[in-house]
């Protein structure tokens, strides 16, 4: 017998699978026994856009007054982070690759979808219990087109600027607010706490 952790995607003889972090064992010929439950997460992108004024791009949600975030998406299968980091933003913003330069990435910052979110995705046949995130830190280029979140289809209603250590947590669902915490921290030094009297769904 075998036994040990995962954090990649895997392939036996039995089939295949996408999970993180979860205990198995191989047991002869039976396949992989897994003993706790296997959450799997979807790998997804997010942009922390900073202009001249060193200040951070937020969007707001569409239908979602108050509801405020970085952009971000799902990788296609096939794409690197970098490919589908540039698809994404042109996608939900209107921002060519040549209209922002790359200055850092960080990965493995994961949040889990609260109980009904994850209920509604198996009715829809979607198999990820989460998202598992890389974040670009990108730098506006002078000249670049200005931020465009009409797009087909719109995610977003409205953007503005913000210095990093003014993002409120409160804009946030809670299952997402500890991931925020973690970027806004590794990449800018910054601790944040949601202020009280404002909140997002």
């Amino acid at each position: 017998m075998i036994r040990g952790s995962i954090g990649f995607y895997f392939t036996c003889v039995k089939g295949s699978f996408e999970a993180y972090g979860s205990e198995f064992a191989v047991v002869g010929s039976e396949g992989i026994r897994f003993s706790g439950p296997v959450q799997l997460y979807r790998p997804n992108v997010a942009l922390l856009l900073l202009n001249a004024q060193d200040e951070l791009l937020i969007c707001e949600r569409l239908q979602r007054e108050g509801a405020w975030q970085f952009p971000q998406g799902g990788m296609d299968e096939g794409e690197s982070p970098l490919e589908a980091l540039h698809r994404e933003v042109e996608e939900e913003i209107g921002l060519p690759p040549r209209s922002y330069e790359v200055l850092e990435s960080r990965d493995g910052y994961r949040y889990l979808f609260p109980p009904e979110i994850r209920q509604r995705n198996r009715r829809k046949k979607a198999k990820f219990d989460g998202q598992e995130q890389t974040y670009f830190l990108c730098r506006l280029k002078e000249g670049a087109p200005p931020i465009n979140v009409d797009q087909i289809p719109r995610e977003f209603s409205s953007h503005t600027w913000v210095k990093p250590t003014l993002f409120d947590l409160a804009w946030l669902p809670a299952f997402k607010r500890s991931v925020y915490r973690e970027v806004l921290r590794d990449f800018f030094g910054v601790e944040l706490q949601a202020r009280e009297g404002s909140s997002a769904g």
